[in-house]
């Protein structure tokens, strides 16, 4: 059984896989201060509620955003586990075609997410990951990455105005009842969530218009599940594109 984590700006993404299926996937919070045990501890937590035993791990993958980190988390799965994680980065093979200026400057949960795409969907292809920040990555029709864009996230984007204003409450990231929001709270989920909508469903548009080509769009991240439903393109909702991802970087490398 194969363990998988990416590590995020603000989750760390975790799950198990066993040929090709994926046991569970949790997410726990990105704590740059905690330490190697505890992050141990939060892995057997994990793997514990999915009745999972350590010693049922015969390898490991990390993706990981957080330089700070990968080190920290690389060693609690060898004191949990006992092994020694392959971390997604130079050396590692992916199959994966870059052309964009510097292939090295490429976040690897882009790398993780272009790998999975190519393997489970048509090209060419955009794909959204919707985290700290929002970030659109276009596969041609070749399957090379072409490069992308990067976006302020949405719950960044509400930190900011929050902390900015002095009456505006933070609130939860529900469908709003209507685009019209007729109290404060209404208001704000309406202006996040449709602004954000609207913004993918134009840039989708912008870069098919660029490509010449109608392009699959594929959507994953902690946030996609409440906004793909409010945009007006199609795109299918894969919230297991990063573990999908890593198992077949794993398996590249064996």
């Amino acid at each position: 059984m194969l363990l998988a984590v990416d590590i995020g700006n603000t989750n760390i993404v975790l799950g198990c896989i066993e040929e090709n299926d994926i046991i569970f996937r949790e997410r726990i919070y990105t704590n740059q201060l905690a330490t190697d045990l505890e992050y141990a501890a939060n892995l057997k937590t994990a793997m514990d509620m999915h009745d999972i035993k350590p010693e049922s791990i015969s390898g490991a993958i990390i993706s990981s955003v957080v330089p700070t980190m990968t080190a920290t988390f690389s060693a609690a799965v060898r004191k949990l586990i006992g092994v020694k994680p392959k971390v997604v980065g130079p050396g590692l093979k992916t199959g994966l075609s870059i052309v964009i200026d510097n292939p090295a400057q490429l976040g690897s949960d882009l790398v993780v997410d272009a790998v999975a795409g190519i393997n489970e969907y048509p090209a060419p292809m955009i794909i959204i990951d919707m985290g700290t920040a929002t970030t659109l990555s276009v596969v041609d029709d070749k399957k090379r990455y072409l490069g992308g864009m990067i976006v302020t996230g949405m719950a960044v984007s509400s930190d900011a105005l929050i902390q900015r204003t002095a009456q505006l409450p933070k609130f939860a990231f529900e469908k709003p009842r209507h685009v019209i929001g007729t109290n404060t709270v209404d208001c704000l989920k309406s202006g996040l969530m449709y602004s954000t909508a609207c913004a993918l469903d134009g840039m989708v548009e912008r870069i098919e218009e660029e490509l010449g080509q109608t392009c699959t769009v594929i959507a994953t991240g902690g946030l996609a599940q409440t906004v793909v439903p409010l945009c007006k393109r199609d795109m299918i909702l894969d919230d297991d594109l990063l573990l999908k991802g890593l198992n077949l970087i794993y398996n590249k490398n064996i």
